[in-house]
């Protein structure tokens, strides 16, 4: 996932940074790395502290490169920091890129993993990324069970998503734990 993160800042990086002025050209390809790192342990640090439903609410609808949405400003303002801070690029130029990439990352991000004909980001692949270990995976799934009812993850209808729901996805959709991932994430 992060090789595709950094095409995807790479891709968004040509007019926000490579064209930029205010980046020295010596800056580029560390400031398009340090865009696709901050997207991930930004991720990661949602998860950590509990944002689970965040992170949950960002790939519903079409507001993952919305500027207003709380992950898209959690994330712009680390990026910004991390790129004044690591860099030494003034705070006006780095919050200007932070502005400009991360919600044109994120956006296509959050849209090919929700488009089933596009396999280059996989909802699971996401999860297994910022959570980092299976401590983590099951906090996800813990919100996925407190979450799941209001995305449609509850199968059976006994007001609480389990085994019992994953299990009727399996035989129901075929798609397991992924199809119900998927039903979480708008997939």
């Amino acid at each position: 996932m992060f090789e595709q993160l950094t095409q995807l800042a790479q891709q968004f990086g040509e007019n926000a940074v490579v064209k930029n002025e205010a980046i020295p050209n010596e800056k580029n390809e560390a400031v398009i790395n340090e865009a696709s790192n901050s997207v991930v342990s930004g991720l990661q640090k949602i998860i950590a502290d509990g944002g689970v439903a965040q992170l949950a609410g960002l790939f519903q609808g079409n507001n993952a490169n919305d500027a207003s949405n709380p992950v898209v400003q959690q994330l712009t303002e680390q990026l910004t920091g991390n790129l004044s801070q690591k860099l030494g690029i003034n705070s006006s130029a780095a919050s200007g890129v932070a502005a400009s990439l991360i919600p044109q990352i994120l956006g296509s991000l959050v849209g090919k993993a929700k488009d089933p004909k596009d396999s280059s980001f996989e909802i699971a692949d996401i999860i297994r990324a910022v959570s980092g270990n299976s401590e983590n995976n099951s906090g996800i799934m813990d919100a996925i069970t407190k979450y799941g009812g209001q995305f449609g993850l509850d199968q059976n209808g006994d007001g609480k998503v389990d085994i019992s729901d994953a299990m009727d996805a399996v035989t129901k959709k075929g798609g397991g734990i992924g199809g119900m991932l998927g039903g979480l994430f708008g997939k």
